[in-house]
């Protein structure tokens, strides 16, 4: 019975590329127009294919992390291309249609973020080995969009770009005192108190995080200048020169926008800059994705631009500049799954076959919402003051100072 249903679903779904199923009993099906990409997915369960039914992102996920669906050699990424194509033209099956919309409008309940759950939440993914992130990220532990000044640039230089990109928009001058919101492992806060002089404080909810950005300020002899806190930003009641969020906002939730920019317009001076570096929709609200949120970033959202200027706008901020950098995080992550790739044995001694292809399933799914669907990354400028900030992009692209400088 199952397979006639699933059969139906996939003739109303697929209507874009070619998909071959092999279904448990041997019986090979094709659906799509007969056009790129390609791929072949076997199933091996019979008791997936009524998953897959009913709830389709969550089962082939699992399906896929289980070993009960596979693909064929390299066929993941068009497999998952295929799909996201198909749903963004608006062939989605109806009961999936209905759980997105289920989703969306649970989000108060199921993204309520609260103190203890937050702390949960980043430990989840965040208290991973160290050594696990090394294996994937650029020296420096930046674990967000990178800065393709140039498409050649390597990940160290774009990340590098990142840093140069964002201090600017800061405005920093020596002296100030700034606010690194979701400091992660503590390499912008270190690259901005030794190159630009200032003090910061960073807060993060990661044991690891913690620690290890502990470390590497004492080993750069700059616990005079940095300050890193184990403390949710909801807790700092404090006042800062400059406030840096890189990679945070995504783990807010929808339900705690309003009270985040509440309190980033209270710890801001009336002078200063804020730089909030985030994820976000270029289209319309939506829910979360569930697997991601089970698997991957429990808790977190990936906010559309609408959802973000409301609640920017009652604290009465302004938005001084506004960036999209629209395929940059595309490019990063296709350079973390490549180093990813090519660490597997060393990620194989830390954790099983099942981790691996979570993982793997992870960055194939971000890499593809950043190239096919609505997702990009937003630089948000805000200041109490209209002129905080210089009245042009000029001093962004200053002659003679090129980003990629700042990586040799």
């Amino acid at each position: 019975m199952w397979q006639t249903v699933l059969d139906r679903v996939l003739r109303g779904f697929i209507t874009r590329g070619t998909l071959r199923i092999t279904y448990p009993d041997g019986t090979a099906r094709t659906y799509g127009d007969a056009t790129q990409p390609e791929a072949h997915v076997t199933l091996h369960d019979p008791a997936l294919m009524a998953r897959l039914v009913r709830n389709p992102e969550m089962a082939f996920g699992e399906g896929y992390m289980n070993g009960t669906l596979t693909v064929d050699e390299g066929g993941l990424e068009r497999a998952m291309r295929i799909a996201i194509r198909c749903a963004a033209s608006g062939s989605l099956p109806l009961l999936q249609q209905i759980q997105d919309w289920a989703g969306y409008l649970l989000r108060p309940i199921l993204q309520r973020n609260s103190v203890r759950s937050a702390r949960r939440n980043v430990a989840h993914h965040y208290d991973l080995s160290d050594d696990f992130y090394r294996l994937m990220l650029d020296p420096d532990m930046q674990y967000s969009c990178a800065y393709f000044q140039q498409p050649w640039m390597t990940l160290e230089q774009a990340q590098a770009a990142k840093k140069v990109h964002i201090a600017r928009k800061l405005c920093l001058e020596p002296g100030m005192r700034v606010l690194d919101i979701g400091c992660g492992w503590g390499g912008l806060a270190l690259t901005l108190a030794r190159d630009h002089g200032v003090q910061v404080t960073g807060l993060t909810l990661s044991q690891n995080q913690h620690r290890t950005a502990t470390a590497r300020v004492q080993q750069a002899g700059l616990t005079d200048r940095v300050d890193i806190r184990l403390m949710d930003y909801r807790q700092m009641q404090d006042q800062f020169d400059r406030i840096v969020s890189v990679g945070m906002l995504e783990h807010v939730g929808a339900p705690q926008l309003r009270t985040y920019f509440d309190r980033v317009a209270a710890l801001l001076k009336p002078d200063g800059v804020a730089l909030i570096h985030s994820i976000g929709r270029n289209g319309p609200p939506t829910g979360q994705s569930p697997w991601l949120n089970k698997y991957i970033f429990p808790g977190g959202y990936v906010p559309s631009l609408e959802e973000i200027v409301k609640p920017v706008a009652r604290t009465g901020l302004w938005f001084l500049d506004v960036e999209s950098l629209r395929v940059h995080y595309a490019l990063t992550l296709r350079a973390w799954r490549d180093r990813f790739e090519s660490n597997l044995d060393q990620v194989r001694a830390m954790y099983d076959d099942r981790f691996i292809r979570m993982w793997r399933f992870y960055l194939t799914a971000c890499i593809l919402v950043f190239e096919e669907r609505d997702q990009t990354v937003f630089q948000l400028q805000l200041g109490h003051r209209r002129d905080a900030a210089p009245l042009t992009r000029d001093y962004l692209y200053q002659p003679g100072q090129d980003m990629r400088d700042a990586a040799e």
